[in-house]
Formats: C-alpha cells, sequence, structure tokens
C-alpha cells in the first residue's frame, strides 16, 4: 500500500516524547535537572494541527515538566507521562475518544515504542530511531527527533488530506 494513502485516514497523532519531540539528548544539570531540547517547528506544527481539530496525544515513559508545559501552551492537553505499557494506555485513549487503528499515527523511536506501533494505522519514527523500529516503520522521516520529523509527518498528513495551508491567522501568538 502506499503510504500517502495510509496518511488519509489520520485524525490522530501521538509521540513519544525523547528522541521524538526531543533530540533524545539531555543535558544534566548541577542540581540533577534534566533538560531537553525541542524543535520551534515541530512546536508551531502541533498547535497548528490542535487549531485544525487533529488530536495530539504524547505518551512517554519519562517524565519533564519542562516538555508538557510547553506542549499545554501548544494546545496540547493529552501528555501522559510515566507510562509503563504505552499500548494499554493506546487502547484506552482510543475507547475513550471513539478512535480505530488506522485514524492513528504513532511515532516512537526505541524499543519501549515497537508494540503500539504495530497496532497504530501508521508507524512512523525519526532518522535516527533504532534499527528495530526503523524496520518495521511505515514511515522513516528523513528527519532527526527533536530536529523536525514532527513537522515533518503532520505537514505530510495534512497535505495529503488538502488541510495544509499557510493562512497566518492560524499561526501561534
Amino acid at each position: 500500500m502506499n503510504i500517502l494513502a495510509k496518511f488519509d485516514p489520520v485524525t490522530t497523532f501521538v509521540f513519544d516524547m525523547d528522541g521524538v519531540l526531543t533530540d533524545g539528548g539531555l543535558w544534566i544539570m548541577p542540581d540533577g535537572e534534566w533538560v531537553r531540547r525541542m524543535d520551534i517547528k515541530d512546536g508551531y506544527v502541533l498547535q497548528l494541527a490542535v487549531k485544525k481539530g487533529y488530536r495530539i496525544w504524547v505518551v512517554t515513559g519519562s517524565w519533564s515538566q519542562p516538555v508538557e508545559k510547553r506542549l499545554n501552551r501548544l494546545g496540547v492537553s493529552e501528555v501522559h507521562q510515566q507510562v509503563r505499557d504505552k499500548k494499554e494506555l493506546l487502547d484506552r485513549l482510543k475507547a475513550e475518544h471513539g478512535v480505530n487503528d488506522q485514524e492513528i499515527l504513532y511515532m516512537g523511536d526505541d524499543i519501549p515504542d515497537l508494540d503500539v506501533m504495530r497496532s497504530a494505522g501508521v508507524s512512523a519514527c525519526p532518522a535516527d530511531a533504532s534499527r528495530d523500529i526503523l524496520d518495521m516503520a511505515d514511515y522513516v522521516s528523513p528527519l532527526k527527533g527533536g530536529k523536525g520529523c514532527v513537522r515533518d509527518v503532520i505537514e505530510k498528513v495534512m497535505r495529503v488530506q488538502g488541510r495544509w495551508d499557510t493562512d497566518i491567522s492560524l499561526a501561534a501568538t
């Protein structure tokens, strides 16, 4: 099946945090705080997708209050952290929101994402994902985690669906 055809029914984007929304690196500060890096272009398209009615869910095994605050400011309200079983959570979210597998694009980068990626309509990953993920993903972004891969998949879906535009009124404030 052509990957563009798989993008057409997508209404819901599910992203892992570290290695997808962030570049996977950590700066360990003297006080022990972990600092992550995110891409501004990913942020722009996340808020645009929310404004256009797409669901954005973040599902991660880690925890970062600053990342959650940033995502909330972009309009992403479904940020699930310290998740032990991502597939179980995704199944619950699908039931709560009445979403089927074909409507979901899941982007992950490492072994904890394998099972949940197998249940999504579209499995995607950044260019620097682990070998196991690269081998099974339906779509591999040419961009690395935290370096625009989120922008890449959301923009591709919107373009396929004819919902991409450059209307400045939808820009982040």
